[in-house]
């Protein structure tokens, strides 16, 4: 496995991950499994299903939310958001390099944080996300 890049205390996230990676996962405390990848998306990713099976088997949540790479929907945001309320933490999440991850993150804690603060916190993990600078700012004014 990849490194874990904790972004939060209760927030990690990474690149892709294997079933034989799920029990590290959960020596390191995660609770939870995020999937923002959807199936298919290159050839030999696991299925999430796979990951789900084995996450299961651990005594792991899991939720899978297929989002497309560079065209991260409202209702994407607000799924990421409702499986963050509703997952016991500390949540493990990943897609194919970790990004797409930070990025569903950063867009759902906009309406509570300022933008600059998330993307120095995006940055801290490992990650420049500064292209997502204005769809953050939008989320923030909304509130």
């Amino acid at each position: 496995m990849e490194q874990i890049n904790r972004v939060t205390p209760s927030f990690a996230v990474a690149p892709q991950i294997m079933p034989d990676d799920l029990a590290a996962i959960a020596a390191e405390g995660f609770r939870t499994i995020i999937n923002v990848r959807p199936d298919g998306e290159v050839a030999g990713q696991p299925p999430g299903a796979v990951i789900e099976a084995e996450a299961k088997r651990l005594g792991l949540g899991y939720c899978h939310i297929p989002v497309v790479a560079n065209a991260i929907a409202d209702a994407d945001i607000a799924a990421f958001e409702d499986a963050m309320t509703k997952s016991e933490g500390p949540v493990f999440c990943y897609c194919r390099s970790g990004t797409r991850a930070v990025i569903l993150w950063v867009l759902a804690e906009a309406p509570r944080q300022e933008p600059f603060a998330l993307l120095k916190v995006a940055d801290a993990a490992g990650y420049d996300i500064s292209g997502v600078l204005s769809r953050l700012e939008q989320r923030h004014k909304a509130v």
